[in-house]
């Protein structure tokens, strides 16, 4: 099982985003040139954080993204919805009679994870982060 590289970007931005000072946004070039990627990549991106609701933009000289949720309710979980979206990762192609104990087993697996996922919120890792810093 893989995430897409976009996912990879989006929890990397949005660390950076609850470190940062809820008042001050951070602007879209110094998000991208924290990661080594393109400032329109990131935008798209972003764009998809702005719809789910998680940051807003900010327009002006001034401009950038900052939360727009309380970071201690952000999970990793929010986050991979964002950007992959909600569909289940494995789909059985067989018609069964009864459900599959294939799919059976792969959902069981998956709940298992999304249910890790959504239990890990970005502010503890931020907090990690913060502290492995001192």
């Amino acid at each position: 099982m893989k995430f897409t590289k976009a996912t990879n970007y989006a929890l990397h931005t949005m660390l950076m985003l609850v470190a940062a000072s809820p008042v001050k946004p951070v602007g879209v070039q110094q998000l991208a040139e924290s990661q080594g990627v393109s400032p329109t990549y990131l935008s798209k991106i972003l764009t998809r954080l702005v719809k789910a609701g998680m940051i807003e933009s900010i327009s002006g000289a001034n401009g950038g993204y900052r939360l727009s949720r309380n970071k201690d309710d952000i999970t990793f979980l929010d986050i991979i919805h964002a950007i992959e979206g909600t569909a289940s990762m494995f789909e059985c192609g067989f018609v069964h009679s009864d459900e599959c104990l294939i799919q059976a087993v792969m959902k069981e697996a998956e709940e298992k994870m999304e249910s890790h996922l959504r239990e890990t919120k970005l502010a503890d890792l931020a907090q990690k982060q913060l502290k492995g810093l001192r």
